[in-house]
């Protein structure tokens, strides 16, 4: 008789664990679901506004001059809002980490803020921009819906994954770097099904909308790797854990600089305007305006530019550092391919190959993102000879030390040995 019970208890447990399980699933796929379209919609919104905004500049050169009155708004609005000009991707990490409520005025004020700042030649990325539009509508969702602590920041991560996804185009990355990006060395697995649902969802449907998917054509790829060509890659993936840091380390104090000469938010923000449109006017060229997609290709195809990565770099730190919108990683990749196809050769690299190179390994060190990297790297460029990839990447990793684009990203584990550190990035 104790046997039978004893079975209909394990039996009961099963049946009750099973419909659990299968009670959070059919839940965590509606959510993705309602995220996946909601993000692929604003997705691609914003993907047409930010190519109408590119497409004015290019028509109409005079909108360069009217930067510095761009970020007089800019600052006037996010103080109507009642938001600091800071508030931006870090903020978006610290409500996964804390379960920080993320107003819903934050996405339209990004929307908004990054459009202008791309119509009047700010050098700003979009995938950033595209991480908080996500953020800040799913845990706006999350809060409609009642979820507590746990399931807001799942939530959360999901939108962060849509919102890139239905931008860029790489569902696989995106989905990885909401979990990987906030506490590096811990993987919040609880969200892998709903980021990879609501990130492929949202692709879809911003492509159904007429958003586009980003890839880059890379020639030059050894077909065999032997002890030289390991080598070769290995010192190369030190150069950009060199240049990973001292991105971050500019990016950092760029901004800080301009805010103690100008401590007035408003003066501070035009002045910072005004230097960019300084730099263009010298520089003689509208390549460093925006995102810089166009210099990518042709970094991409093998065309060099010694100075091109370092003048993207202080560009984009001046124009972020002061408060105008946008995202830092779409620059992190063109500092990262002009840097590679400019300086491959030094390796004995293709250019090509070393801006794919150069492109995802930058991006490695000041994200501390190494399986997203990967999957960068296979979404953009195809996937051909991943492993080769893979070297420079991980020493990227290693080597970058604790620096970071965000600074509310934690590092829980050593990069050097399995010790638990829990530091902030610097």
């Amino acid at each position: 008789m104790s046997h039978r019970k004893a079975l209909l208890r394990r039996i009961y447990g099963a049946y009750y664990r099973i419909r659990r399980n299968l009670g959070a699933f059919i839940r965590w796929c509606i959510f993705s679901i309602i995220i996946g379209l909601v993000a692929g919609a604003v997705g691609a919104a914003f993907h047409h506004a930010l190519g109408w905004a590119t497409e004015m500049r290019t028509e109409h050169g005079w909108t360069l001059y009217f930067l510095p009155l761009a970020g007089l708004f800019i600052a006037f609005w996010y103080s109507r809002m009642d938001m600091p000009l800071e508030r931006g991707t870090n903020f978006i990490l610290t409500s996964v980490r804390r379960d920080h409520p993320v107003r819903l005025r934050l996405a339209p004020s990004i929307f908004i803020t990054s459009v202008l700042t791309h119509l009047c030649g700010g050098s700003a990325g979009r995938e950033g921009a595209a991480i908080q539009l996500g953020g800040a509508i799913s845990g706006n969702i999350g809060h409609l819906m009642h979820l507590d602590d746990k399931d807001s920041r799942t939530i959360t991560m999901c939108g962060m994954a849509a919102g890139f996804a239905a931008l860029f185009g790489t569902p696989l990355a995106a989905s990885v770097f909401a979990m990987e990006v906030v506490s590096v060395g811990v993987m919040y697995y609880a969200a892998l099904l709903p980021c990879v649902l609501a990130s492929v969802i949202a692709q879809r449907f911003s492509l159904f909308l007429g958003g586009e998917a980003t890839a880059f054509s890379v020639s030059g790829i050894p077909q065999e790797a032997d002890a030289l060509l390991i080598a070769k890659l290995l010192l190369f993936g030190v150069a950009c854990a060199g240049l990973a840091a001292f991105v971050c380390i500019v990016f950092h104090n760029v901004g800080h600089l301009f805010k103690k000469w100008f401590p007035n938010r408003y003066v501070c923000i035009a002045a910072g305007g005004a230097a960019v449109v300084v730099l263009t006017l010298l520089l003689g060229t509208r390549d460093y305006n925006g995102a810089g997609t166009q210099v990518i290709e042709r970094a991409m195809a093998g065309e060099a530019s010694y100075a091109a990565c370092f003048i993207k770099l202080v560009m984009t730190a001046v124009t972020i550092g002061v408060g105008y919108k946008g995202g830092e990683i779409v620059p992190v990749l063109f500092i990262g391919s002009t840097f590679g196809a400019a300086y491959g050769g030094l390796f004995g690299l293709s250019a090509s190959f070393a801006a794919g190179l150069g492109m995802v390994s930058v991006f490695c060190g000041v994200t501390n993102s190494p399986l997203t990297s990967l999957l960068l790297a296979y979404e953009l460029f195809g996937g051909d000879s991943l492993a080769l990839f893979a070297l420079p990447v991980t020493v990227a990793y290693m080597l970058s030390g604790y620096y970071g684009l965000y600074s509310e990203q934690k590092i829980l584990y050593s990069k050097l040995k399995p010790r638990f550190i829990d530091r902030k990035t610097k």
